[in-house]
Order: structure tokens, then C-alpha cells, then sequence
């Protein structure tokens, strides 16, 4: 009996040893974890609005979807400066800008006549512009178009960002074109500590905040701020 007792005893200093521990560097792995699933979506979410900001450019509202915002990237094409020279500060000062240094290039080319050219001092100074697939422009020509709509770096089966767009009027009464783009703590943190989530969750409510990481708002015109930034 006292043998059993002390079995039962010792069973319990290690039960109890062990949630301590575990109190203790608990949270110190589940902040760590979440830190780098929030690095790669953060990382994630700036592409999905450098994107977003240019198909803006183009089409002068937001993708509604990953369908029509990877067919542009895709397809499009965007200028892309090439430039060769600089002005000096010399030439800056007697008030030549790089729209009248490419005016007189371009006039030269057309009329063979190089000496004005040369006079200003712009012999090897070149501004053209080649139109290049906007995937490649923004993103890199590695990138993978077709993953972006995917939550980066949570295991398991693959997760889609929420996206949507909207149009708000300004204090002044414009009409401002708006999109975001999200996801929830729900979502990425899943398989984590399930009350250390519930926690975020519950001090981003009481706090009127997203619980989780998104980009842009339908709510306010915020200039297409990360929540967190």
C-alpha cells in the first residue's frame, strides 16, 4: 500500500513538474510559431497588394477575385524605364529636367543632328521604355502567380485568402475605390494551442480589431494599410 502511495506520489510531482514547465515555455512556443507563420503571410499579403495597387492603375478598380488579379499579372504588360546617365548637378542648376534632355535625344534621332545634343552634355544619356509582363515587374519572374491566393507557411490542407472589394465616399464625398484582403487566426493558427488562440481572438474583439492578419479594409479608407503595421 505505502509503495503504491508513493508510485501515486511521485506520478503526481511529475504531472505537476511537467504542467508548470509547460506553462512556462507554452507560450514562449506558440508566440514563436506564430511569428513566423505571420512573417511569410505578412510577406504574402504586401505582394497581394503591390498587385492589387497596380491592377487599380490599370483598370482603375481592385481585382474581385485571384482569378482576374493572376490573369493580369499574367498577361499585362507594364512600362518599364530603362535608363542610362544622370544628370549632374551642374546641368540640373541651368534648369535641364530629364522630360527636355529626352526631348532633344529623340529629336536628334529623328533628325540626325547630334550637336545640340552634345553641346548640353547628354551624349550617353538614354531613357527608353520597354513594356514587360507585370508579374515580372512587381513580383519577379519566378514568382508563383498561381500560389498567391494560398495562406503561406501553415501545414495541412492549403487555405484561400478572403478577398473582396467595395467603394466608399470620402469625408469630402468622393467615391474611393477599396479592397482587403484576410485571413483569420482561426485559419492560419489551426493546430496551435487552442486557448492561446482564443486569447488573441478575444483581445482583438474587445479591442474592435480584426482577429487575424488582413490588408486593406471595406470599412474605412485606410490607403490599403496592413493591420499590421
Amino acid at each position: 500500500m505505502k509503495v503504491a502511495l508513493k508510485i501515486l506520489l511521485v506520478a503526481a510531482v511529475v504531472v505537476l513538474a511537467y504542467m508548470c514547465y509547460k506553462s512556462i515555455t507554452g507560450p514562449i512556443e506558440f508566440n514563436t510559431e506564430k511569428e513566423l507563420r505571420d512573417k511569410a503571410i505578412i510577406a504574402r499579403l504586401i505582394d497581394i497588394r503591390k498587385a492589387q495597387i497596380e491592377y487599380k492603375n490599370v483598370y482603375k478598380t481592385h481585382a474581385g477575385n485571384f482569378d482576374d488579379l493572376g490573369k493580369f499579372l499574367k498577361t499585362a504588360k507594364l512600362p518599364l524605364v530603362i535608363k542610362e546617365g544622370v544628370l549632374t548637378d551642374e546641368q540640373l542648376e541651368k534648369g535641364m529636367t530629364e522630360k527636355k534632355a529626352v526631348a532633344l535625344i529623340e529629336k536628334a534621332k529623328k533628325t540626325g543632328n547630334w550637336s545640340e545634343v552634345e553641346k548640353e552634355g547628354l551624349k550617353g544619356f538614354k531613357r527608353d521604355t520597354a513594356w514587360v509582363l507585370a508579374k515580372d515587374t512587381l513580383l519577379g519572374k519566378d514568382y508563383d502567380v498561381d500560389g498567391m491566393r494560398y495562406v503561406p507557411g501553415v501545414p495541412g490542407e492549403k487555405i484561400e485568402f478572403h478577398m473582396d472589394t467595395a467603394t466608399l465616399k470620402s469625408g469630402s464625398g468622393y467615391e474611393i475605390k477599396v479592397f482587403v484582403c484576410e485571413v483569420p487566426f482561426d485559419s492560419y493558427l489551426r493546430g496551435m494551442d487552442p486557448q492561446l488562440e482564443y486569447n488573441l481572438k478575444d483581445k482583438a474583439v474587445k479591442q474592435n480589431k480584426y482577429p487575424g492578419l488582413r490588408v486593406g479594409s471595406l470599412e474605412e479608407i485606410n490607403n490599403n494599410a496592413g493591420n499590421w503595421e
